[in-house]
């Protein structure tokens, strides 16, 4: 049945039994194999060059490219196109952004974009563990690996929890750490719920992406050891960046 090599590529790499395959794909797999070629960092030939090695149309050339973009296996780089690196992987777990990305060699970071304070929602004061009107932070914050803008964070705690979160949070560091180093909280469990999305034009500006690209968008409910709601975030991550894994273990 022609299997790839690698176990994780599509079975007879994604040409249907009956052989028929448009013809951008073709280009596609062809440079598919430049890319690993080249390696990281490596920089593509032009449209038009490409065009002319494959005798095809640079419109069909443009299209193999676009699907590469997206998949993550190549990013742009002033007017040409080189090799990505690996994507990010983030453990699907209590640990942190942070400790995720510093466990790949990365150097982790934020910026802040918006922090307010404001009278808690019906709808989100049983996921802090307030009542509604009480008052809740909302820290807003691009998330960086190697100072690359990689995702978008919304966390939502209850002032009561953080109370001095504007003057003594360093909005660049970890929260989690804050919140456990500080204020001798730690977290007990979660639930996560993962999609794929499109940013909204303000978000692919925040992050700096064309709006057409896939998001991977988490939400996560937190609670602290004694079970008591402890924060809501909501994360977008560039699809062509980051994947997520996972340990699963036989339940009793």
């Amino acid at each position: 049945m022609n299997y790839q090599t690698s176990p994780g590529a599509p079975v007879r790499s994604g040409i249907p039994e009956h052989g028929r395959v448009p013809k951008y794909y073709a280009v596609k797999a062809k440079i598919a194999v430049m890319v690993d070629e080249l390696g990281e960092g490596g920089l593509l030939p032009t449209e038009r060059d490409l065009a002319v090695r494959y005798e095809v149309s640079r419109e069909t050339v443009r299209q193999a490219l676009r699907e590469l973009l997206l998949e993550g296996r190549l990013r742009r780089r002033g007017r040409g196109t080189v090799v990505a690196g690996p994507k990010l992987e983030q453990p699907l777990s209590l640990a942190s952004y942070t400790e995720g990305v510093r466990r790949q060699g990365r150097r982790p970071g934020r910026s802040l974009i918006s922090l307010d304070r404001f009278p808690c929602p019906e709808a989100l004061a049983p996921e802090v563990g307030v009542e509604r009107g009480e008052p809740v932070w909302h820290m807003e914050r691009v998330l960086l690996a190697d100072d690359e803008r990689v995702g978008l964070e919304s966390t939502y705690v209850s002032e009561a929890r953080a109370p001095r979160l504007d003057t003594e949070f360093d909005p660049d560091s970890s929260f989690y750490a804050y919140l456990h180093d500080r204020l001798g909280i730690s977290f007990g469990d979660a639930d996560e719920r993962i999609e794929t999305v499109l940013a909204t034009p303000r978000e692919a500006l925040l992050i700096g992406t064309p709006p057409a690209l896939p998001m991977l968008l988490l939400h996560r409910v937190s609670r602290d050891t004694s079970g008591r709601p402890l924060e809501r975030v909501r994360t977008l991550y560039r699809g062509d960046r980051f994947s997520f894994t996972a340990h699963l273990g036989q339940q009793n």
